[in-house]
């Protein structure tokens, strides 16, 4: 395994990412699977495992709790995260990290995590004092590194770092599909890390899966190149080859997973430039398989009578039309969310007003694009 550098701390190159452990048939976690999936990575030389407050209902931190119990303290680092916005703002900040400790079995975090900022979550977070909260408990011993999760625009991950230059590093959402995206901004947040001398630790570097199972022309590309190795493999180490990145975190779901990570990541070699090619080929075939060419600058929403989630929508058609069908049943889930939780409108609900299309700055037929939402998602 390689290891890197983090303030004297060797730390493995691939990290252990706890949110997508494997479920029995009742979707609770199969822990004793979880466990010989931990004790592989462990042999393996991973000593890195993050978990956070809603993994999988609450039960990661148990789950991988329940494993490293089994292994010396000093011999691994664990990752945690402060709720924030996914718990009710009246809770008791003190008691749900004690919980969190609890949980875990554990007396300290390695490293603690203000969970999933965007610019209105990062607000909250310093309302709350969760900040000097986590400054408090670096002081006490309780936490040895303290960073942020961050989901959100370059400018933001700016303002924030420009405000708290006592987080020590990033977790950011980067892999080569969103490297451009005008959405997600990866290359430009990380480059916002490099400017503040921020390490970054990866998370999402093969989309949620999606880079595992990329259209035809793509993976044919990839496995012309190297026919021994997976697709995901392309992603990770994409992902691990950016120089201010520290670790590369990989959610994994059953051991065929682990031991393919394993089998690139324990001697890795950086992408090499004709890789690097292959890669932003890659990327160019995903992107013209998207359907609709929104930009995701929202001018379409600020008059919309019934508050329609217009790009939002748009975003899930496309994630359907650049990864497959494959991509429908969680695609739905989040559009439920969208509606139902957050109370935006449905795409059905459109009255034909049209005013979105006036603002539109892309010339889109929206009111189109909103009808085929309305028969994908509903």
């Amino acid at each position: 395994m390689i290891y890197k550098d983090f303030q004297g701390l060797k730390l493995s190159q691939l990290g252990f990412g706890t949110m997508r452990l494997p479920l029995r048939e009742d979707k609770t976690i199969d822990v004793e699977q979880a466990a010989a999936m931990t004790d592989e990575a462990i042999r393996r030389g991973v000593n890195y495992f993050d978990t956070a407050w809603p993994y999988h209902s609450g039960h990661s931190e148990t789950a991988i709790g329940s494993t490293l119990k089994n292994y010396p303290r000093e011999s691994f680092y664990l990752a945690d995260k402060f709720p924030g916005h996914q718990i009710a703002d009246t809770y008791d900040v003190k008691a749900v990290f004690e919980r969190q400790l609890e949980k875990c079995g554990v007396e300290y975090f390695d490293y603690y995590l203000l969970h999933s900022l965007d610019e209105g979550a990062a607000k909250q977070a310093e309302e709350w004092g969760a900040f000097d909260f986590m400054l408090e408990k670096k002081a006490k011993g309780l936490v040895k590194h303290v960073g942020f999760s961050f989901h959100d625009k370059a400018e933001v991950l700016d303002k924030i770092l420009t405000r708290h230059p006592e987080m020590e590093y990033v977790q950011l959402q980067l892999n080569y599909a969103d490297w451009e995206d005008s959405e997600v901004q990866s290359r430009k947040c990380y480059e916002v890390c490099v400017k503040y001398g921020k390490p970054v630790l990866v998370m999402e570097p093969i989309k949620g899966g999606m880079l595992a199972n990329v259209p035809a022309e793509a993976e044919a590309l990839l496995k012309g190149a190297r026919p021994e190795m997976s697709v995901a493999s392309w992603a990770i180490r994409f992902a691990a080859s950016q120089e201010n990145v520290f670790m590369v975190l990989s959610g994994m779901s059953d051991e065929q997973q682990v031991e393919d990570n394993l089998s690139y990541m324990k001697d890795f070699a950086p992408l090499s430039d004709e890789e690097k090619d292959l890669v932003a080929k890659s990327a160019a075939i995903i992107k013209s398989k998207e359907k609709v060419p929104c930009t995701g600058c929202r001018y379409c929403t600020d008059g919309c009578p019934m508050k329609i989630a217009i790009p939002d929508y748009f975003k899930l058609l496309n994630r359907i039309s650049m990864f497959g069908e494959g991509q429908l049943a969680s695609v739905k889930s989040i559009y439920k969310d969208r509606t139902e939780k957050e109370g935006h409108g449905k795409a059905s609900d459109c009255v034909g007003c049209r005013q979105c299309e006036e603002h539109c700055p892309q010339h889109l037929p929206i009111t189109e694009y909103l009808e085929e939402a309305a028969k994908t998602f509903e």
